[in-house]
Protein backbone atom coordinates (compact mmCIF):
# COMPACT_ATOMS: atom_id res chain seq x y z
CA UNK A 1 0.00 0.00 0.00
CA UNK A 2 2.80 2.43 0.93
CA UNK A 3 4.68 1.63 -2.27
CA UNK A 4 1.56 2.36 -4.32
CA UNK A 5 1.06 5.75 -2.67
CA UNK A 6 4.73 6.78 -2.82
CA UNK A 7 4.66 6.50 -6.61
CA UNK A 8 2.77 9.80 -6.55
CA UNK A 9 5.64 11.69 -4.86
CA UNK A 10 7.60 11.80 -8.13
CA UNK A 11 9.16 15.26 -8.75
CA UNK A 12 8.71 16.18 -5.07
CA UNK A 13 10.99 13.37 -3.91
CA UNK A 14 13.91 15.80 -3.33
CA UNK A 15 11.78 17.93 -0.99
CA UNK A 16 10.59 14.79 0.81
CA UNK A 17 14.23 13.79 1.42
CA UNK A 18 15.53 17.25 2.37
CA UNK A 19 12.83 17.79 4.99
CA UNK A 20 13.94 14.95 7.34
CA UNK A 21 17.61 15.86 6.78
CA UNK A 22 17.07 19.42 8.05
CA UNK A 23 14.85 18.09 10.83
CA UNK A 24 17.76 15.90 11.96
CA UNK A 25 20.10 18.92 12.10
CA UNK A 26 17.46 20.85 14.03
CA UNK A 27 17.09 18.05 16.58
CA UNK A 28 20.85 17.70 17.12
CA UNK A 29 21.20 21.43 17.73
CA UNK A 30 18.23 21.52 20.11
CA UNK A 31 19.72 18.65 22.12
CA UNK A 32 23.15 20.31 22.30
CA UNK A 33 21.84 23.69 23.51
CA UNK A 34 20.92 22.42 27.05
CA UNK A 35 24.36 20.73 27.24
CA UNK A 36 26.12 24.03 26.44
CA UNK A 37 23.94 25.84 29.00
CA UNK A 38 24.91 23.24 31.61
CA UNK A 39 28.58 23.74 30.79
CA UNK A 40 28.09 27.49 31.15
CA UNK A 41 26.34 27.10 34.50
CA UNK A 42 28.96 24.69 35.81
CA UNK A 43 31.73 27.05 34.74
CA UNK A 44 30.06 29.96 36.52
CA UNK A 45 29.53 27.82 39.59
CA UNK A 46 33.17 26.76 39.62
CA UNK A 47 34.36 30.26 38.63
CA UNK A 48 36.29 28.62 35.80
CA UNK A 49 37.18 30.00 32.40
CA UNK A 50 35.79 28.66 29.24
CA UNK A 51 38.78 26.44 28.62
CA UNK A 52 39.10 24.95 32.06
CA UNK A 53 39.56 25.57 35.76
CA UNK A 54 42.89 27.27 35.35
CA UNK A 55 41.70 30.35 33.53
CA UNK A 56 39.95 33.41 34.92
CA UNK A 57 36.23 33.88 34.40
CA UNK A 58 35.35 37.18 32.72
CA UNK A 59 32.95 38.92 30.38
CA UNK A 60 34.88 37.63 27.38
CA UNK A 61 34.22 34.02 28.42
CA UNK A 62 30.52 34.66 28.90
CA UNK A 63 30.44 36.35 25.50
CA UNK A 64 31.97 33.29 23.87
CA UNK A 65 29.30 31.04 25.36
CA UNK A 66 26.62 33.53 24.35
CA UNK A 67 27.86 33.61 20.75
CA UNK A 68 27.86 29.80 20.60
CA UNK A 69 24.31 29.63 21.97
CA UNK A 70 23.05 32.35 19.60
CA UNK A 71 24.69 30.65 16.62
CA UNK A 72 23.18 27.28 17.57
CA UNK A 73 19.75 28.85 18.08
CA UNK A 74 19.89 30.63 14.69
CA UNK A 75 21.05 27.44 12.94
CA UNK A 76 18.30 25.47 14.66
CA UNK A 77 15.72 28.05 13.61
CA UNK A 78 17.01 28.05 10.03
CA UNK A 79 16.97 24.24 9.84
CA UNK A 80 13.43 24.18 11.27
CA UNK A 81 12.21 26.77 8.76
CA UNK A 82 13.77 24.95 5.80
CA UNK A 83 12.37 21.64 7.04
CA UNK A 84 8.90 23.19 7.24
CA UNK A 85 9.23 24.72 3.76
CA UNK A 86 10.36 21.46 2.14
CA UNK A 87 7.75 19.49 4.07
CA UNK A 88 4.89 21.71 2.90
CA UNK A 89 6.05 21.58 -0.72
CA UNK A 90 6.47 17.81 -0.63
CA UNK A 91 3.09 17.11 1.01
CA UNK A 92 1.12 19.55 -1.17
CA UNK A 93 2.80 18.24 -4.32
CA UNK A 94 2.20 14.65 -3.24
CA UNK A 95 -1.52 15.37 -2.73
CA UNK A 96 -1.72 17.10 -6.12
CA UNK A 97 -0.13 14.12 -7.89
CA UNK A 98 -2.26 11.66 -5.94
CA UNK A 99 -5.49 13.42 -6.94
CA UNK A 100 -4.31 13.53 -10.53
CA UNK A 101 -3.42 9.82 -10.47
CA UNK A 102 -6.79 8.82 -8.99
CA UNK A 103 -8.68 11.03 -11.45
CA UNK A 104 -6.75 9.74 -14.46
CA UNK A 105 -7.25 6.17 -13.23
CA UNK A 106 -11.01 6.69 -13.05
CA UNK A 107 -10.95 8.04 -16.61
CA UNK A 108 -9.42 4.73 -17.74
CA UNK A 109 -12.12 2.64 -16.07
CA UNK A 110 -14.64 0.72 -18.09
CA UNK A 111 -18.31 0.95 -17.20
CA UNK A 112 -17.88 -2.32 -15.32
CA UNK A 113 -15.18 -0.76 -13.12
CA UNK A 114 -17.27 2.34 -12.52
CA UNK A 115 -20.21 0.15 -11.49
CA UNK A 116 -17.97 -1.23 -8.74
CA UNK A 117 -17.38 2.22 -7.18
CA UNK A 118 -20.26 4.58 -6.52
CA UNK A 119 -19.91 8.24 -7.51
CA UNK A 120 -20.12 9.52 -3.89
CA UNK A 121 -17.43 7.03 -2.89
CA UNK A 122 -15.07 8.24 -5.62
CA UNK A 123 -15.71 11.86 -4.60
CA UNK A 124 -14.88 11.04 -0.96
CA UNK A 125 -11.70 9.23 -2.00
CA UNK A 126 -10.47 12.18 -4.06
CA UNK A 127 -11.26 14.76 -1.36
CA UNK A 128 -11.47 13.64 2.28
CA UNK A 129 -9.31 10.53 1.92
CA UNK A 130 -6.50 12.25 0.02
CA UNK A 131 -6.53 15.15 2.51
CA UNK A 132 -6.06 12.65 5.36
CA UNK A 133 -3.19 10.97 3.53
CA UNK A 134 -1.60 14.36 2.77
CA UNK A 135 -1.65 15.33 6.46
CA UNK A 136 -0.17 11.97 7.44
CA UNK A 137 2.56 12.27 4.82
CA UNK A 138 3.41 15.76 6.09
CA UNK A 139 3.70 14.45 9.64
CA UNK A 140 5.69 11.39 8.58
CA UNK A 141 8.46 13.34 6.83
CA UNK A 142 8.75 15.89 9.62
CA UNK A 143 7.15 15.15 12.99
CA UNK A 144 7.58 11.36 12.72
CA UNK A 145 11.28 11.93 12.01
CA UNK A 146 11.69 14.61 14.64
CA UNK A 147 9.98 12.70 17.48
CA UNK A 148 12.09 9.49 17.53
CA UNK A 149 15.33 11.39 16.85
CA UNK A 150 14.57 13.87 19.61
CA UNK A 151 13.76 11.00 21.94
CA UNK A 152 16.94 9.06 21.10
CA UNK A 153 19.29 12.05 21.37
CA UNK A 154 17.55 13.31 24.50
CA UNK A 155 17.88 9.88 26.17
CA UNK A 156 21.59 9.80 25.28
CA UNK A 157 22.13 13.32 26.64
CA UNK A 158 20.05 12.46 29.73
CA UNK A 159 22.45 9.61 30.51
CA UNK A 160 25.38 11.98 29.94
CA UNK A 161 23.89 14.58 32.26
CA UNK A 162 22.13 12.47 34.88
CA UNK A 163 23.63 9.00 34.76
CA UNK A 164 21.38 6.24 36.06
CA UNK A 165 18.63 8.77 36.79
CA UNK A 166 17.88 8.76 33.05
CA UNK A 167 16.50 5.22 33.30
CA UNK A 168 13.29 6.78 34.57
CA UNK A 169 12.63 8.22 31.11
CA UNK A 170 13.43 4.94 29.39
CA UNK A 171 11.05 3.14 31.72
CA UNK A 172 8.00 5.14 30.62
CA UNK A 173 8.53 4.60 26.87
CA UNK A 174 7.34 0.98 26.80
CA UNK A 175 4.06 1.35 28.72
CA UNK A 176 3.24 4.43 26.67
CA UNK A 177 3.90 2.54 23.43
CA UNK A 178 1.63 -0.28 24.64
CA UNK A 179 -1.20 2.16 25.39
CA UNK A 180 -0.84 3.77 21.94
CA UNK A 181 -1.04 0.38 20.24
CA UNK A 182 -4.16 -0.45 22.27
CA UNK A 183 -5.80 2.80 21.17
CA UNK A 184 -4.91 2.05 17.55
CA UNK A 185 -6.38 -1.44 17.80
CA UNK A 186 -9.66 -0.02 19.15
CA UNK A 187 -10.07 2.90 16.73
CA UNK A 188 -9.02 1.41 13.38
CA UNK A 189 -12.28 -0.57 12.84
CA UNK A 190 -14.27 2.56 13.72
CA UNK A 191 -12.50 4.67 11.10
CA UNK A 192 -12.99 1.93 8.51
CA UNK A 193 -16.73 2.14 9.17
CA UNK A 194 -16.62 5.95 9.27
CA UNK A 195 -15.45 6.42 5.70
CA UNK A 196 -18.23 4.24 4.37
CA UNK A 197 -20.62 6.59 6.15
CA UNK A 198 -18.89 9.56 4.51
CA UNK A 199 -19.88 7.91 1.21
CA UNK A 200 -23.51 7.70 2.36
CA UNK A 201 -23.47 11.37 3.36
CA UNK A 202 -22.07 12.42 -0.03
CA UNK A 203 -24.63 10.22 -1.76
CA UNK A 204 -27.44 12.00 0.09
CA UNK A 205 -26.07 15.41 -0.98
CA UNK A 206 -25.52 14.34 -4.59
CA UNK A 207 -29.00 12.89 -4.98
CA UNK A 208 -30.62 15.94 -3.45
CA UNK A 209 -28.68 18.44 -5.58
CA UNK A 210 -29.03 16.55 -8.87
CA UNK A 211 -32.71 15.81 -8.25
CA UNK A 212 -33.64 19.17 -6.76
CA UNK A 213 -36.46 19.72 -9.27
CA UNK A 214 -38.05 16.39 -8.40
CA UNK A 215 -37.66 17.08 -4.68
CA UNK A 216 -39.43 20.43 -4.99
CA UNK A 217 -42.06 19.12 -7.39
CA UNK A 218 -43.09 16.44 -4.90
CA UNK A 219 -42.60 18.73 -1.87
CA UNK A 220 -40.11 16.32 -0.32
CA UNK A 221 -37.74 18.91 1.17
CA UNK A 222 -38.48 17.82 4.75
CA UNK A 223 -37.86 14.19 3.84
CA UNK A 224 -34.51 15.03 2.22
CA UNK A 225 -33.53 17.16 5.21
CA UNK A 226 -34.30 14.27 7.56
CA UNK A 227 -32.40 11.87 5.31
CA UNK A 228 -29.34 14.13 5.38
CA UNK A 229 -29.69 14.74 9.12
CA UNK A 230 -29.84 10.99 9.78
CA UNK A 231 -26.69 10.39 7.69
CA UNK A 232 -24.86 13.29 9.39
CA UNK A 233 -25.96 12.17 12.87
CA UNK A 234 -24.88 8.59 12.19
CA UNK A 235 -21.48 9.88 11.04
CA UNK A 236 -21.19 12.14 14.09
CA UNK A 237 -22.01 9.28 16.45
CA UNK A 238 -19.23 7.03 15.19
CA UNK A 239 -16.75 9.88 14.79
CA UNK A 240 -17.39 10.98 18.38
CA UNK A 241 -16.83 7.44 19.59
CA UNK A 242 -13.53 7.18 17.69
CA UNK A 243 -12.35 10.62 18.84
CA UNK A 244 -13.31 9.81 22.43
CA UNK A 245 -10.94 6.85 22.35
CA UNK A 246 -8.19 8.88 20.66
CA UNK A 247 -8.67 11.62 23.27
CA UNK A 248 -7.10 9.31 25.85
CA UNK A 249 -3.74 10.16 24.27
CA UNK A 250 -3.49 13.53 26.03
CA UNK A 251 -4.41 12.59 29.62
CA UNK A 252 -2.21 9.48 29.44
CA UNK A 253 0.70 11.57 28.17
CA UNK A 254 0.08 14.24 30.84
CA UNK A 255 -0.04 11.60 33.58
CA UNK A 256 3.31 10.12 32.59
CA UNK A 257 4.79 13.56 31.96
CA UNK A 258 4.07 14.98 35.40
CA UNK A 259 4.73 11.65 37.08
CA UNK A 260 8.22 11.45 35.57
CA UNK A 261 8.86 15.14 36.28
CA UNK A 262 7.97 14.70 39.96
CA UNK A 263 10.09 11.56 40.25
CA UNK A 264 13.15 13.23 38.68
CA UNK A 265 12.80 16.28 40.91
CA UNK A 266 12.49 14.14 44.03
CA UNK A 267 15.33 11.74 43.23
CA UNK A 268 17.52 14.48 41.75
CA UNK A 269 17.20 16.62 44.86
CA UNK A 270 17.97 13.61 47.03
CA UNK A 271 21.09 12.74 45.00
CA UNK A 272 22.32 16.36 45.11
CA UNK A 273 22.08 16.42 48.93
CA UNK A 274 23.88 13.07 49.03
CA UNK A 275 26.83 14.61 47.12
CA UNK A 276 26.75 11.96 44.41
CA UNK A 277 28.30 14.27 41.81
CA UNK A 278 25.08 15.71 40.49
CA UNK A 279 24.55 19.46 40.70
CA UNK A 280 21.59 21.75 40.25
CA UNK A 281 22.57 22.53 36.67
CA UNK A 282 22.71 18.85 35.70
CA UNK A 283 19.32 18.10 37.26
CA UNK A 284 17.69 21.16 35.69
CA UNK A 285 18.93 20.21 32.25
CA UNK A 286 18.00 16.59 32.90
CA UNK A 287 14.45 17.85 33.42
CA UNK A 288 14.72 19.72 30.11
CA UNK A 289 15.76 16.50 28.35
CA UNK A 290 12.97 14.67 30.12
CA UNK A 291 10.48 17.24 28.84
CA UNK A 292 11.89 16.80 25.34
CA UNK A 293 11.52 13.02 25.59
CA UNK A 294 7.93 13.24 26.76
CA UNK A 295 7.06 16.00 24.27
CA UNK A 296 8.48 13.77 21.56
CA UNK A 297 6.18 11.00 22.72
CA UNK A 298 3.27 13.44 22.76
CA UNK A 299 4.05 14.58 19.22
CA UNK A 300 4.36 10.96 18.19
CA UNK A 301 0.91 10.31 19.65
CA UNK A 302 -0.46 13.08 17.40
CA UNK A 303 1.23 11.47 14.41
CA UNK A 304 -0.11 8.15 15.53
CA UNK A 305 -3.69 9.50 15.71
CA UNK A 306 -3.40 10.96 12.21
CA UNK A 307 -1.93 7.72 10.84
CA UNK A 308 -4.78 5.71 12.38
CA UNK A 309 -7.25 7.94 10.53
CA UNK A 310 -5.33 7.75 7.27
CA UNK A 311 -4.79 3.97 7.17
CA UNK A 312 -8.34 3.38 6.00
CA UNK A 313 -8.10 6.38 3.65
CA UNK A 314 -4.91 4.95 2.17
CA UNK A 315 -6.56 1.57 1.65
CA UNK A 316 -9.51 3.17 -0.16
CA UNK A 317 -7.23 5.24 -2.42
CA UNK A 318 -5.06 2.23 -3.25
CA UNK A 319 -8.20 0.27 -4.04
CA UNK A 320 -8.86 2.72 -6.89
CA UNK A 321 -5.22 2.96 -8.02
CA UNK A 322 -4.84 -0.83 -8.14
CA UNK A 323 -8.10 -1.42 -9.96
CA UNK A 324 -7.36 -2.52 -13.51
CA UNK A 325 -9.73 -1.67 -16.31
CA UNK A 326 -11.60 -4.71 -17.56
CA UNK A 327 -11.22 -3.35 -21.11
CA UNK A 328 -7.87 -3.06 -22.85
CA UNK A 329 -6.70 -2.40 -26.36
CA UNK A 330 -4.91 -5.52 -27.65
CA UNK A 331 -1.34 -5.54 -28.94
CA UNK A 332 -1.12 -4.58 -32.61
CA UNK A 333 -4.69 -3.33 -32.37
CA UNK A 334 -6.62 -2.32 -35.46
CA UNK A 335 -6.86 1.45 -35.90
CA UNK A 336 -9.09 1.64 -38.97
CA UNK A 337 -12.76 0.67 -39.09
CA UNK A 338 -13.59 -0.56 -42.59
CA UNK A 339 -17.28 0.36 -42.62
CA UNK A 340 -20.37 0.63 -40.44
CA UNK A 341 -21.53 -2.98 -40.68
CA UNK A 342 -22.38 -4.68 -37.36
CA UNK A 343 -22.70 -8.35 -36.50
CA UNK A 344 -23.96 -9.91 -33.28
CA UNK A 345 -23.04 -13.60 -33.26
CA UNK A 346 -24.52 -15.80 -30.49
CA UNK A 347 -24.15 -12.97 -27.98
CA UNK A 348 -24.90 -13.50 -24.30
CA UNK A 349 -24.20 -10.75 -21.80
CA UNK A 350 -24.49 -10.09 -18.08
CA UNK A 351 -23.06 -7.22 -16.04
CA UNK A 352 -21.46 -9.36 -13.37
CA UNK A 353 -19.85 -12.78 -13.51
CA UNK A 354 -21.82 -13.67 -10.38
CA UNK A 355 -25.19 -12.67 -11.90
CA UNK A 356 -27.68 -15.50 -12.07
CA UNK A 357 -29.09 -14.71 -15.51
CA UNK A 358 -28.06 -12.97 -18.69
CA UNK A 359 -29.22 -9.46 -19.55
CA UNK A 360 -28.97 -10.31 -23.26
CA UNK A 361 -29.40 -13.85 -24.49
CA UNK A 362 -28.74 -15.55 -27.83
CA UNK A 363 -28.53 -12.36 -29.89
CA UNK A 364 -27.88 -12.93 -33.60
CA UNK A 365 -28.16 -9.87 -35.80
CA UNK A 366 -26.53 -8.52 -38.96
CA UNK A 367 -26.70 -4.81 -39.81
CA UNK A 368 -25.46 -3.59 -43.18
CA UNK A 369 -23.30 -0.48 -43.43
CA UNK A 370 -25.50 2.59 -43.96
CA UNK A 371 -28.65 0.81 -42.82
CA UNK A 372 -31.10 2.51 -40.44
CA UNK A 373 -32.19 0.23 -37.62
CA UNK A 374 -34.89 0.98 -35.10
CA UNK A 375 -34.94 -0.75 -31.72
CA UNK A 376 -38.09 -0.80 -29.67
CA UNK A 377 -39.17 -2.63 -26.55
CA UNK A 378 -40.50 -2.17 -23.07
CA UNK A 379 -38.63 -0.68 -20.15
CA UNK A 380 -35.98 -3.14 -19.00
CA UNK A 381 -35.82 -5.02 -22.30
CA UNK A 382 -32.04 -4.28 -22.52
CA UNK A 383 -32.10 -1.97 -25.52
CA UNK A 384 -29.23 0.18 -24.20
CA UNK A 385 -27.31 -2.90 -23.10
CA UNK A 386 -27.36 -4.09 -26.71
CA UNK A 387 -25.88 -0.92 -28.20
CA UNK A 388 -23.31 -0.55 -25.39
CA UNK A 389 -21.60 -3.64 -26.75
CA UNK A 390 -21.03 -2.00 -30.15
CA UNK A 391 -18.67 0.70 -28.85
CA UNK A 392 -17.25 -1.81 -26.35
CA UNK A 393 -18.40 0.01 -23.25
CA UNK A 394 -18.85 -3.55 -21.99
CA UNK A 395 -17.50 -6.84 -23.33
CA UNK A 396 -19.80 -9.71 -24.21
CA UNK A 397 -19.99 -12.66 -21.85
CA UNK A 398 -20.29 -15.14 -24.73
CA UNK A 399 -20.18 -14.79 -28.50
CA UNK A 400 -18.82 -11.81 -30.39
CA UNK A 401 -19.75 -8.37 -31.70
CA UNK A 402 -18.16 -7.34 -34.99
CA UNK A 403 -17.85 -3.88 -36.51
CA UNK A 404 -16.59 -3.56 -40.06
CA UNK A 405 -16.21 -7.33 -40.17
CA UNK A 406 -13.77 -7.50 -37.22
CA UNK A 407 -14.38 -8.33 -33.57
CA UNK A 408 -14.58 -5.13 -31.51
CA UNK A 409 -11.97 -6.63 -29.14
CA UNK A 410 -9.42 -6.44 -31.96
CA UNK A 411 -9.68 -2.66 -32.27
CA UNK A 412 -7.86 0.06 -30.44
CA UNK A 413 -10.50 1.41 -28.05
CA UNK A 414 -9.98 5.04 -29.05
CA UNK A 415 -10.10 4.24 -32.76
CA UNK A 416 -13.28 2.19 -32.36
CA UNK A 417 -15.10 4.79 -30.26
CA UNK A 418 -14.12 7.58 -32.64
CA UNK A 419 -16.11 5.75 -35.31
CA UNK A 420 -19.11 4.97 -33.09
CA UNK A 421 -20.93 8.11 -31.93
CA UNK A 422 -23.46 7.62 -29.15
CA UNK A 423 -26.09 10.12 -28.05
CA UNK A 424 -26.89 8.79 -24.62
CA UNK A 425 -30.28 8.49 -23.03
CA UNK A 426 -29.23 10.94 -20.30
CA UNK A 427 -28.00 13.99 -22.19
CA UNK A 428 -25.08 15.80 -20.61
CA UNK A 429 -23.87 19.29 -21.45
CA UNK A 430 -20.87 20.80 -19.71
CA UNK A 431 -20.41 24.35 -18.46
CA UNK A 432 -19.04 26.45 -21.30
CA UNK A 433 -20.21 27.97 -24.56
CA UNK A 434 -22.26 26.12 -27.16
CA UNK A 435 -19.17 26.00 -29.38
CA UNK A 436 -17.08 24.45 -26.61
CA UNK A 437 -19.74 21.81 -25.96
CA UNK A 438 -20.07 20.95 -29.66
CA UNK A 439 -16.31 20.61 -30.06
CA UNK A 440 -16.36 17.68 -27.65
CA UNK A 441 -17.30 15.77 -30.79
CA UNK A 442 -14.41 17.23 -32.78
CA UNK A 443 -11.94 19.56 -31.11
CA UNK A 444 -10.73 20.88 -34.48
CA UNK A 445 -14.15 21.46 -36.07
CA UNK A 446 -14.52 24.72 -38.01
CA UNK A 447 -17.39 27.13 -37.51
CA UNK A 448 -18.85 25.93 -40.83
CA UNK A 449 -18.81 22.32 -39.62
CA UNK A 450 -20.49 23.35 -36.37
CA UNK A 451 -23.20 25.15 -38.34
CA UNK A 452 -23.77 22.16 -40.65
CA UNK A 453 -24.04 19.69 -37.74
CA UNK A 454 -26.51 21.94 -35.92
CA UNK A 455 -28.64 22.31 -39.03
CA UNK A 456 -28.82 18.53 -39.41
CA UNK A 457 -29.79 18.20 -35.73
CA UNK A 458 -32.37 21.03 -36.09
CA UNK A 459 -30.48 23.01 -33.44
CA UNK A 460 -29.36 26.01 -35.49
CA UNK A 461 -32.83 27.53 -35.48
CA UNK A 462 -33.06 28.01 -31.70
CA UNK A 463 -29.33 28.84 -31.36
CA UNK A 464 -29.82 31.83 -33.67
CA UNK A 465 -32.44 33.21 -31.29
CA UNK A 466 -29.88 33.55 -28.49
CA UNK A 467 -28.20 36.98 -28.21
CA UNK A 468 -24.71 35.43 -28.29
CA UNK A 469 -25.71 32.65 -30.70
CA UNK A 470 -22.97 29.97 -30.70
CA UNK A 471 -21.05 31.81 -27.97
CA UNK A 472 -24.00 31.47 -25.59
CA UNK A 473 -22.83 30.15 -22.23
CA UNK A 474 -24.31 26.83 -21.13
CA UNK A 475 -24.67 26.43 -17.38
CA UNK A 476 -23.48 23.26 -15.66
CA UNK A 477 -25.73 20.39 -16.72
CA UNK A 478 -27.37 22.54 -19.40
CA UNK A 479 -29.88 23.99 -16.97
CA UNK A 480 -30.46 27.13 -19.07
CA UNK A 481 -31.74 25.20 -22.12
CA UNK A 482 -34.79 22.99 -22.46
CA UNK A 483 -34.73 19.20 -22.66
CA UNK A 484 -35.40 19.23 -26.41
CA UNK A 485 -32.71 21.83 -27.05
CA UNK A 486 -30.25 19.83 -24.97
CA UNK A 487 -30.99 16.68 -26.99
CA UNK A 488 -30.49 18.46 -30.32
CA UNK A 489 -27.16 19.91 -29.17
CA UNK A 490 -26.02 16.43 -28.12
CA UNK A 491 -27.01 15.03 -31.54
CA UNK A 492 -25.05 17.80 -33.27
CA UNK A 493 -22.06 17.04 -31.06
CA UNK A 494 -22.18 13.38 -32.12
CA UNK A 495 -22.49 14.28 -35.82
CA UNK A 496 -19.26 16.32 -35.63
CA UNK A 497 -17.36 13.07 -35.09
CA UNK A 498 -18.40 12.05 -38.62
CA UNK A 499 -18.80 8.47 -37.41
CA UNK A 500 -19.42 5.33 -39.38
CA UNK A 501 -22.04 4.31 -36.80
CA UNK A 502 -24.46 6.70 -35.08
CA UNK A 503 -26.47 5.46 -32.09
CA UNK A 504 -29.40 7.51 -30.79
CA UNK A 505 -30.48 6.10 -27.44
CA UNK A 506 -33.99 7.53 -27.03
CA UNK A 507 -32.37 10.90 -27.72
CA UNK A 508 -35.33 12.56 -29.45
CA UNK A 509 -37.91 11.82 -26.77
CA UNK A 510 -38.06 15.46 -25.63
CA UNK A 511 -38.57 16.96 -29.12
CA UNK A 512 -41.89 17.18 -30.90
CA UNK A 513 -42.76 14.67 -33.63
CA UNK A 514 -42.33 17.24 -36.41
CA UNK A 515 -38.75 18.08 -35.35
CA UNK A 516 -38.08 14.39 -34.87
CA UNK A 517 -39.16 13.74 -38.45
CA UNK A 518 -36.95 16.58 -39.74
CA UNK A 519 -33.92 15.12 -37.92
CA UNK A 520 -34.51 11.67 -39.42
CA UNK A 521 -35.02 13.19 -42.87
CA UNK A 522 -31.70 15.04 -42.58
CA UNK A 523 -29.99 11.79 -41.62
CA UNK A 524 -31.35 10.01 -44.70
CA UNK A 525 -30.36 12.79 -47.08
CA UNK A 526 -26.99 13.95 -45.73
CA UNK A 527 -25.40 10.92 -44.02
CA UNK A 528 -26.74 7.94 -46.03
CA UNK A 529 -23.51 5.92 -45.64
CA UNK A 530 -23.58 6.15 -41.83
CA UNK A 531 -25.19 3.23 -40.02
CA UNK A 532 -27.92 4.62 -37.80
CA UNK A 533 -29.37 2.81 -34.79
CA UNK A 534 -32.36 4.52 -33.20
CA UNK A 535 -33.65 3.37 -29.83
CA UNK A 536 -37.09 4.82 -29.25
CA UNK A 537 -40.28 4.54 -27.28
CA UNK A 538 -42.36 6.16 -30.04
CA UNK A 539 -43.12 4.03 -33.07
CA UNK A 540 -43.17 7.23 -35.16
CA UNK A 541 -39.42 7.59 -34.52
CA UNK A 542 -38.66 4.23 -36.18
CA UNK A 543 -41.45 3.86 -38.76
CA UNK A 544 -39.21 4.72 -41.71
CA UNK A 545 -36.27 2.57 -40.52
CA UNK A 546 -35.00 -0.13 -42.89
CA UNK A 547 -35.62 -2.65 -40.14
CA UNK A 548 -37.10 -2.54 -36.65
CA UNK A 549 -35.84 -4.85 -33.92
CA UNK A 550 -38.27 -5.72 -31.13
CA UNK A 551 -36.63 -6.67 -27.83
CA UNK A 552 -38.33 -8.35 -24.91
CA UNK A 553 -36.59 -9.72 -21.83
CA UNK A 554 -33.16 -9.38 -23.44
CA UNK A 555 -34.11 -11.40 -26.52
CA UNK A 556 -34.92 -10.44 -30.09
CA UNK A 557 -38.53 -11.49 -30.53
CA UNK A 558 -39.16 -9.92 -33.96
CA UNK A 559 -37.44 -8.03 -36.77
CA UNK A 560 -38.80 -6.40 -39.90
CA UNK A 561 -40.17 -3.21 -41.38
CA UNK A 562 -42.98 -1.18 -39.85
CA UNK A 563 -45.52 -2.74 -42.21
CA UNK A 564 -44.26 -6.27 -41.56
CA UNK A 565 -44.39 -5.94 -37.78
CA UNK A 566 -47.71 -4.15 -37.66
CA UNK A 567 -50.31 -6.83 -37.14
CA UNK A 568 -47.79 -9.71 -36.90
CA UNK A 569 -45.97 -8.83 -33.69
CA UNK A 570 -48.08 -8.39 -30.58
CA UNK A 571 -45.65 -6.11 -28.72
CA UNK A 572 -45.11 -3.73 -31.62
CA UNK A 573 -48.79 -3.64 -32.55
CA UNK A 574 -49.81 -2.91 -28.97
CA UNK A 575 -47.33 -0.03 -28.69
CA UNK A 576 -48.45 1.39 -32.04
CA UNK A 577 -52.14 1.17 -31.20
CA UNK A 578 -51.61 2.73 -27.79
CA UNK A 579 -49.79 5.69 -29.29
CA UNK A 580 -51.89 6.22 -32.39
CA UNK A 581 -55.44 5.15 -31.53
CA UNK A 582 -56.05 6.87 -28.21
CA UNK A 583 -55.29 3.91 -25.96
CA UNK A 584 -55.79 4.29 -22.23
CA UNK A 585 -52.08 4.10 -21.50
CA UNK A 586 -50.28 7.23 -22.66
CA UNK A 587 -46.83 6.94 -24.11
CA UNK A 588 -44.36 7.58 -21.33
CA UNK A 589 -41.80 9.07 -23.67
CA UNK A 590 -44.27 11.70 -24.87
CA UNK A 591 -44.60 12.97 -21.33
CA UNK A 592 -41.08 12.48 -19.99
CA UNK A 593 -38.45 15.06 -20.77
CA UNK A 594 -35.60 12.61 -21.04
CA UNK A 595 -37.50 9.48 -22.06
CA UNK A 596 -37.92 6.38 -19.95
CA UNK A 597 -35.97 3.74 -21.79
CA UNK A 598 -33.86 1.39 -19.76
CA UNK A 599 -30.64 3.02 -18.60
CA UNK A 600 -28.90 -0.11 -19.59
Amino acid sequence: MIRTLLKSVREYKVYAILSPIFVSFEVVLECLIPFVITELGTAIENNAGMWGAGTSWDTFGIGQYALILVAMAILSLLCGALAGLFCSRASAGFAKNLRKDVYYKVQEFSFENIDKFSTPSLVTRMTTDITNVQLSFMMLIRVAVRSPLMMIFSVIMAFVMGGSLAWIFVGVIFPLAGILLLIMWRTLPLFRRLFKKYDNLNESIQENVSGIRVVKAYVREDYEKKKFDDAATDLQRDFTKAERILAWNNPVMQFFFYGVLSTVLFLGSYLIFQNTGLNVWSVSQLIVYGMQILMSLMMFSMVFAMIVMSIESSRRICEVLREESTLHSPENALTEVADGSIDFENVNFKYSTTAERNVLENINLHINSGETIGIIGGTGSSKTSLVNLISRLYDVTDGSVKVGGRDVREYDLEALRNQVAVVLQKNVLFSGTIKENLRWGNAHATDEELLEACRLAQADEFIQTFPDKYDTYIEQGGTNVSGGQKQRLCIARALLKKPKILILDDSTSAVDTHTDALIRKAFREYIPSTTKIIIAQRTSSVEDADRIIVLDGGKIVAAGTHEELLGTNEIYTEVYNTQNKGGKVASESEAAEGGDSDAR
